[in-house]
């Protein structure tokens, strides 16, 4: 199963997309959209629009896994990336692909084993279960490849 993770935001949004079978989990592809912070929302959640599309054309997903929003203080922030969450969904459903959302909570206790796991320890188990020689670059995407990895975690 070829599964896209998401981490949304409208900056920089993560994605990670990962072959899963029989319990083994190999990168396809994994990166970043940026979108410049000058801009009007409306062009950078088109720019969002258009490049995961592509992503998506691409690559041949068949399930999108996106990490649920969670926000205590920054409601201008929540804002920008729940509009950026909703073209990213958009574009799954486009795409006919199933959609699947984790908590940070959910993805560090599937990835970790401790659902409280610090960034470093996320991101060096990403690269152990990949059996990647390096931590993926940026962060964001690292973040994406770890959502994707907990959705095949899940339905193993």
């Amino acid at each position: 199963m070829r599964i896209l993770g998401i981490d949304p935001g409208t900056g920089i949004l993560g994605f990670g997309i990962i072959e899963a079978t029989k319990g083994k989990a190999t990168l396809v592809d994994g990166g970043v959209i940026r979108t410049p912070v000058h801009e009007d929302d409306a062009v950078r959640l088109q720019t969002i629009y258009e490049e995961l599309t592509d992503i998506i054309t691409n690559t041949h997903p068949e399930v999108m896994s996106v990490e649920k929003l969670f926000f205590a203080r920054n409601v201008t922030t929540a804002m920008t990336v729940a509009q950026a969450r909703g073209v990213v969904l958009l574009c799954g459903k486009q795409a006919d692909m199933e959609i699947y959302e984790y908590t940070p909570m959910q993805i560090k206790q599937a990835i970790t084993g401790y659902g409280k796991a610090d960034k470093k320890q996320m991101q060096e188990m990403v690269r152990v279960l990949l059996g990647l020689p390096e931590i993926p670059k940026p962060d964001d995407a690292a973040d994406a490849i770890a959502a994707a990895l907990t959705h095949a975690q899940t339905v193993r």
